[in-house]
């Protein structure tokens, strides 16, 4: 299975995920901190100013003679102005159409009309940030009220007073802040990078180790168990992992346990009927010989008794040979052999030697170490089944070829005339007692054939393969490896195989 891209697999969008959020998180509190500090810093500066002009602002106002005129305003103003111990405060002070500054002809533009307005209009104090020229400062505008320690009143004088104080050493404090928060933000975030990389590994183990365990089933290791820590989600699919392996590991041995007894059935049942079926066609050679003396209904019934026992031995034969394939007592006796003087025996003791169009190689040039027996019932099985089932002439074809990797083979093509298979019959070609046709429920042979021809290759080490010709009829090609030293008996896995 071939493996996602790596940001399109799980493991890669968790990582991202992980991540952003980790970066966003970092660089949030990163902001949040710096604005909270930058509020805090301005914050401080402007309560303390605002406090303190208002208390200079009630000292002095306290002495001055209503209505002022223009010089007591003028010292009014300078005196707020020299009361501040950095001398950087500039005042303004109006009263009806008079007006003073601070500083002889001061334009004071940072005070802008709004917040005349809001002091005009009697309220407490008012103050804005302004940044004039690239310059920050504050303006704070006081509305003077009328009224002494002894008999306080908010009734408005008309005597408004304001202030610019200059927010540099606020500013550079506020820029200061931003390196220090860079530093204190790198090291955060590759700290909150590494803990999502693990909060990320950490999510990813049980999916890990769900995705091997499930390998592990695939497999054939059905006792693969995964270990269940915690109770979230994760471990609640580990659970259930664990009792559908258990199910399944339940089911497939139930399965294993009745399809032995039923391979043990077959065979105790064939093993049993050998002795009454010998018995049986003892009978049936003496009923044959005389079966010309008998009259001829009786001779009838006779070859017909005669005909289904050679079928019934042959079909316990074959189910004999089944179950020695399926217990894996089935083994190879080999030996060095010609390989066309073993066919050429096997086409002439069943009188195909007529029927058969066979290219053989010259005698002596192609040898291996094969099972003679073996060898022969391959033969004579897909021989037989391209005579029963295809149409004639059928053509056999021996020859030789290197394979890349496992040598030397021989190669075995049987080729009829006949219509072919069915595409659909095709990959069942070799199931047991399959019936491309299923009206047809009797042949004549034992439905096993291919079967126990595709038991006989692998238990040789070779391969088996069915196909139509390119101009009709059915192919079936073997290929045996030709050994010259006997290797041990390898048993061979349950086949699925069946004639046409």
């Amino acid at each position: 299975m071939k493996a996602p891209p790596p940001l399109r697999g799980l493991r890669g969008r968790l990582l991202v995920a992980f991540v952003l959020v980790a970066c966003v998180s970092t660089l949030t509190t990163g902001a949040l901190t710096f604005r909270e500090a930058r509020t805090g810093v301005l914050q401080q500066s402007q309560d303390g100013v605002i406090g303190q002009f208002r208390d200079h602002v009630d000292t002095l106002a306290a002495d001055l003679d209503f209505p002022p005129d223009q010089n007591q305003l003028n010292l009014f103003a300078q005196q707020l102005a020299r009361s501040e111990p950095l001398k950087n405060w500039r005042v303004l002070a109006t009263y009806g159409g008079l007006s003073a500054t601070s500083s002889p002809q001061d334009p004071f533009e940072q005070l802008t009309p709004d917040l005349r307005k809001a002091v005009a209009s009697g309220e407490n104090t008012v103050f804005q940030r302004v940044t004039t020229h690239g310059s920050p400062a504050l303006v704070v505008g006081v509305p003077v009220t009328f009224g002494t320690a002894e008999r306080p009143t908010s009734d408005p004088s008309g005597l408004a007073v304001f202030l610019t104080v200059p927010q540099t050493t606020e500013q550079a404090y506020v820029q200061a802040l931003v390196p220090a928060v860079e530093r204190a933000t790198v090291p955060a975030l590759i700290l909150a990078v590494l803990l999502a990389l693990l909060a990320a590994r950490g999510v990813l183990r049980p999916v890990r180790e769900l995705r091997r365990a499930t390998r592990s089933i695939a497999e054939g290791h059905l006792d693969t168990r995964l270990t269940v820590n915690g109770s979230d989600e994760l471990a609640d699919l580990s659970h259930t992992f664990n009792e559908t392996a258990a199910a399944l590991e339940e089911s497939v041995a139930e399965l294993r346990r009745m399809e032995t007894r039923a391979r043990r059935f077959a065979a105790d049942v064939s093993h049993e009927l050998r002795t009454p079926l010998a018995a049986m066609s003892a009978v049936t050679d003496i009923l044959d010989e005389d079966a010309a003396q008998l009259d001829p209904d009786t001779a009838t019934a006779v070859r017909l008794i005669s005909e289904e026992t050679v079928k019934l031995a042959r079909l316990v034969e074959d189910l004999m040979e089944m179950s020695r394939f399926d217990a894996g007592a089935a083994s190879l006796h080999l030996d060095e052999i010609d390989l066309a003087d073993s066919i050429r025996r096997t086409l002439a003791s069943r009188a195909w030697l007529e029927t058969v169009e066979a290219r053989l190689p010259p005698p002596g040039t192609l040898r291996g170490s094969l099972d003679p027996r073996r060898l022969d019932v391959i033969v004579a099985n897909l021989v037989g089944n391209a005579l029963r089932h295809g149409g004639r002439p059928v053509r056999l074809h021996l020859f030789e070829w290197e394979h890349p990797d496992d040598g030397r083979r021989a190669v075995i093509e049987v080729l009829d005339s006949g219509p072919g298979i069915p595409e659909s019959v095709l990959p069942h070609v070799f199931d047991r007692f399959y019936k491309s046709d299923t009206a047809r429920t009797r042949t004549e042979g034992s439905g096993l054939g291919l079967a126990i021809t595709a038991e006989n290759v692998h238990l040789h080490g070779g391969t088996i393969q069915a196909a139509n010709g390119p101009h009709g009829g059915a192919v079936f090609t073997v290929e045996l490896p030709l050994r010259h030293d006997e290797p041990p008996p390898v048993p061979a896995e349950p086949a699925e195989g069946s004639h046409r």
